[in-house]
């Protein structure tokens, strides 16, 4: 063998073994027991296969909700969902698909996007469509109103703010759905 390998190799398994050692070392001084009862349990509950199970428990009615709801403070809510979403007419797609005329649009439907499998999935049974409920419903815990989406928000668990987006979402459009009666 070549002087430079044996030194090129002896280098690197000096470098291994004084790496090793370190690693050791440092285990056995900064080594910390688990604790016997964890400090703050984080509890998920799990989502629900897709449907109105996934509803919250004690559901006002969604045209009721939206008899009260306001628009202007639907849009100032809507900036979370901004950062995905883009809502102008005609406007790209982002992570997420344009939501101009997003009410009574097919489900999975917007040209251009790429659907996660769960909403395709979603989009075969028996809701086609982004009704007033639906859109409630999905925007509340998306995860849970449809199994698989990618969608990663959390929802909007206040009933006036879900209602105040859902409102803002019906404005855009070149004529917006009219409200559901009480």
């Amino acid at each position: 063998m070549n002087a430079y390998v044996n030194m090129g190799v002896g280098a690197l398994l000096g470098t291994v073994f004084v790496l090793m050692s370190v690693s050791i070392a440092s285990e056995g001084i900064f080594h910390a027991e688990a604790p016997e009862q964890e400090g703050y349990a984080i509890v998920a509950a799990a989502p629900e296969a897709g449907g109105a199970a996934a509803a919250p428990a004690e559901e006002i009615p969604t045209a009721t909700l939206l008899a009260s709801a306001d628009a202007t403070a639907g849009e100032n809510s809507f900036k979370k969902c901004a950062s995905c979403h883009d809502a102008t007419k005609g406007g790209p797609n982002k992570v997420g698909p344009n939501l101009w005329g997003v009410l009574d649009r097919p489900v999975a439907s917007h040209e251009g996007f790429s659907y996660s499998a769960g909403m395709k999935e979603f989009s075969k049974g028996g809701e086609t469509h982004w009704t007033y409920d639906n859109l409630r419903h999905f925007l509340h815990g998306p995860k849970a109103f449809v199994s698989g989406t990618s969608m990663g928000f959390a929802g909007l668990k206040k009933d006036d703010e879900l209602a105040n987006v859902v409102a803002y979402l019906r404005t855009l459009a070149d004529t917006p759905a009219p409200l559901p009666e009480p």
